[in-house]
């Protein structure tokens, strides 16, 4: 009896240390540590682009980072209210959740480098399109290119899972170089995928209104950015986690 016992155990374990070497990598990606980008308190780890500061149409309530241009007593107020990370990041996996207002329009950057002479993330970094799938025009245009959860100007979304204006969206943006491929999980749903870099990627380009932009997609490792694109946007949970 105690050695058909001690057999059952050994062959257990076998199968317990076998099933942990043959873990597919992306379960084993799936331990790693997530690292918080927002504290729910304080704009700590985020600046404006190539600047200082953080505008004031940028604002904290009640845990949640809001974007509000069009607030009252900023009507007058000049500056971009583009933001990014003081952090670069190569390999990751972004998670936040966005709610943009009617009509509204904002966009989610990677691979950003803050260049002497530059105004806007966009002129390094790619986008994932925010958007108010339901009354912007951007969304009606075929190809949808601009569509929420887009590789912005480049690659449409599969379908349309994104959910109405002042509602939260959950999203997750995996950059992995080392796979060549970028993916756009919206609401649960993988709804992307896209190269990022060699011929297709740099057909996507061509095709695209970023066309001979000399620093545009040029970047690895870069930074994180959200954007300002005059419409109010709150952000919530955002956190990454490097692969």
């Amino acid at each position: 009896m105690k050695n058909i016992l001690k057999i059952t155990f050994t062959i257990s374990l076998v199968l317990v240390l076998y099933s942990f070497i043959t873990q597919p990598k992306n379960e084993i990606i799936k331990s790693s540590e997530w690292i918080s980008l927002f504290d729910g308190e304080t704009f700590n780890g985020w600046h404006t682009y190539n600047g200082d500061e953080i505008s004031k149409k940028w604002s904290i309530e009640n845990g949640v980072m809001v974007f509000d241009p069009k607030k009252p007593n900023l009507k007058n107020l000049s500056g971009s209210g583009n933001i990014v990370t003081d952090e670069e990041f190569t390999n990751f996996e972004l998670y936040l959740e966005w709610n943009v207002s009617e009509v509204g329009n904002s966009g989610l950057f990677w691979g950003v480098k803050e260049i002497e002479g530059l105004s806007q993330p966009y002129l390094t970094g790619a986008e994932i399109q925010i958007l108010d799938n339901d009354r912007h025009p951007d969304a009606k245009n075929n190809p949808k290119y601009h569509q929420a959860g887009a590789l912005y100007d480049m690659v449409q979304p599969e379908f349309d899972v994104c959910n109405p204006a002042g509602e939260w969206n959950k999203m997750v943006l995996k950059i992995d170089h080392s796979e060549n491929k970028g993916t756009v999980i919206l609401n649960d749903a993988k709804i992307v995928e896209f190269p990022l870099a060699g011929p297709s990627w740099s057909k996507l380009v061509e095709n695209s209104k970023f066309k001979n932009w000399e620093y545009f997609g040029a970047y690895k490792t870069g930074k994180i950015g959200l954007q300002d694109h005059g419409d109010k946007v709150s952000f919530r949970n955002i956190k990454i986690r490097k692969l």
